[in-house]
This record gives C-alpha cells, sequence and structure tokens, in this order.
C-alpha cells in the first residue's frame, strides 16, 4: 500500500509547515500529500492562514522533486470542469507526472454561502460531479472536445498541454458518506475511490463488494477502479494512553465518553501494533491507498511515531 498525509488548508497551514511535513513524510516513507479543497473553515476564523491548494501543490511540486501531491477532494462546484481539466493538466505536465486528481461532489454549505455559489441538492451535485468526470477525461484525452449534458455544455474545446501520465493522471471519487450514488458514479466513470474519515476494515468491504458489482453491471472490469481510505490517525504507546485521550476528548467536547469511544471506533487510534494490524486487514480487502489525517500542528511528531509501524504492514 501506499501511505499518504492529509493537509487541511482550512485549519491553517504555513507553506513552511507544508514544506516541514512533506520533507519530512517522504523521508519517513510517504509518497503522497493529499490537500482539501476549503476557502474557509467557519464563519468566525478570521486567525486561519488558508493557503489555496492547487497554489500549494503547484509550489511544493517545484521544490521537492519526489513528492507526490493529490487532492482529497477538489469541489466539483467550485471551478468549470473545463477549468479543472486544464490546472490538472499544467500541474501534471509542471510535476513530471506526480498528480493524483481526487474530486468530489461538494458538501460545505456555508463556503458555497458566502462565496456566492448556488447550493443544489446532493442529487443534482453529483449528476454535476459525474458530468465533470466525464468532461475532464474527454478534455485530457481528446483533439477536440464537446459535450452535451443536463449541467454543462462543451463545444469544440482545445486543450494543451495534455497531462504527462498515460492516459491522465488518476480521477479518485471521494465521499464521506460512502452511499450507493457515489459507488455508482465511480463504477461507471471513475478510477479510484477513497471513503473517509472512519470507515472499518468489515464496513469498507461491504461497500467495495457493492462497488464490484457496480462495476460489472458497467461493463468493466473491477480490476481497473482502485479503492483508498482516509482515517483520523492517532498513535499510543499504550491502551492506558489511548483510553485517557478518550476520557479527556469527550470530557473537552461535553459528551458521554462511549460515545465518543464509538466516535474513533473506526478511525485509526491505537498503539502500533494495533495500527499495524488495522492497516493490514485494509490491505487484505484491496485498498491500494491509506492517507492518513493526523492532530493538526503535531504532524511531524506523528509522523516519527508512525516510522514504528510502517515496516510492520
Amino acid at each position: 500500500m501506499d501511505l499518504g498525509i492529509q493537509i487541511e488548508p482550512q485549519f491553517g497551514f504555513s507553506f513552511q509547515d507544508v514544506k516541514d511535513i512533506a520533507k519530512f513524510g517522504r523521508e519517513s516513507g510517504f509518497s503522497t500529500i493529499w490537500f482539501s479543497d476549503h476557502f474557509m473553515l467557519d464563519k468566525d476564523a478570521t486567525d486561519r492562514e488558508l493557503l489555496d491548494p492547487w497554489l500549494l501543490m503547484t509550489a511544493l511540486v517545484t521544490i521537492d522533486q519526489d513528492i507526490r501531491v493529490g487532492s482529497l477532494v477538489f469541489c466539483n462546484s467550485y471551478r468549470h470542469p473545463p477549468l479543472h481539466a486544464k490546472m490538472g493538466a499544467t500541474l501534471d505536465v509542471l510535476s513530471n507526472g506526480r498528480l493524483e486528481f481526487g474530486i468530489g461532489a461538494g458538501w460545505k454549505e456555508l463556503e458555497y454561502n458566502a462565496y456566492g455559489y448556488p447550493f443544489p441538492s446532493d442529487s443534482t451535485r453529483i449528476d454535476q460531479l459525474a458530468e465533470a468526470v466525464q468532461i475532464i477525461k474527454g478534455i485530457w484525452t481528446s483533439e477536440r472536445f464537446s459535450y452535451e449534458g443536463d449541467h454543462y455544455q462543451i463545444r469544440d474545446l482545445i486543450s494543451y498541454p495534455k497531462p504527462i501520465q498515460e492516459p491522465h493522471p488518476s480521477v479518485w471519487i471521494g465521499s464521506m458518506k460512502a452511499g450507493d450514488r457515489l459507488l455508482e458514479l465511480t463504477a461507471r466513470y471513475g478510477d479510484g475511490i477513497n471513503l473517509a474519515w472512519a470507515y472499518s476494515p468489515s464496513f469498507c468491504q461491504e461497500r467495495f463488494e457493492l462497488l464490484d458489482e457496480m462495476i460489472e453491471t458497467s461493463g468493466r472490469n473491477p480490476s481497473e477502479v482502485k479503492r483508498s481510505i482516509g482515517l483520523w490517525t492517532r498513535v499510543f504507546d499504550s491502551e492506558k494512553d489511548m483510553d485517557s485521550a478518550i476520557k479527556e476528548n469527550a470530557l473537552k467536547r461535553g459528551i458521554e465518553e462511549n460515545q465518543y469511544r464509538d466516535r474513533v471506533a473506526s478511525a485509526l487510534w491505537g498503539t502500533p501494533e494495533s495500527i499495524a494490524e488495522r492497516l493490514r486487514e485494509y490491505k487484505d480487502i484491496g485498498v491500494s491507498d491509506i492517507i492518513l489525517m493526523f492532530p493538526h500542528g503535531e504532524e511531524i511528531e506523528y509522523i516519527k511515531r508512525f516510522e514504528k509501524i510502517i515496516d510492520k504492514v
């Protein structure tokens, strides 16, 4: 499995923070740095430095010649699909083929309203995403491209350069709900799926089995679609330390301890030994990429802790 690190620019990261995490992560065995796509954390986040993920990735690949970069995930609503295609192809060229292109239907209504984007129904946003993925792939692989959909119309579009990767960067469909509609969209058009941020191996296996059925119904081979998992991650020296953290966090959030324990049960919380065992379970069900979200501001420390685990997987 390939291991990646998730960065949420909305939490507040300087470019130096990103460079340090990428450098330390790559040296410790992580292959990819992934970025979310948000404009603001919440309505009061005036103290957060939120750098644009596209520009962060572009800057990062120009100073680090080995790290791969990925989006987990770009919001389809925030950029017209042909613009997403142009930006993706450009970044793939600038990085010499080191882009992982993740895209999703969007969900954060606060941002839509603040920035003046329409916020249609879940169903409409998923339909728009399905059209967008077809358009982006079509632009990447066609000399001229036209598309007539319910939401987008593209006419005789020319876009060069094309991506470096053949036939194009992997298009990952991201979902935090693991719903049937997103699975079906992935089965028809995606190169991979990402489920995040707290799904157990047994739940993922059930979803992947349904995905396989949908892929075959679409006339494709399940081996064509990769699977990745995003996981909230905390590494503890002992079970006792983890219990103390659960009690402390439950108290801080004002919820019952058992309720908080249930919340983190499917996240990647545990000792090095238990985490390594959990990662092997994901590997056994066909997961190719694991993307870890460490506590904000403690990424370097948790990368150090994770070095004990990588060789055991």
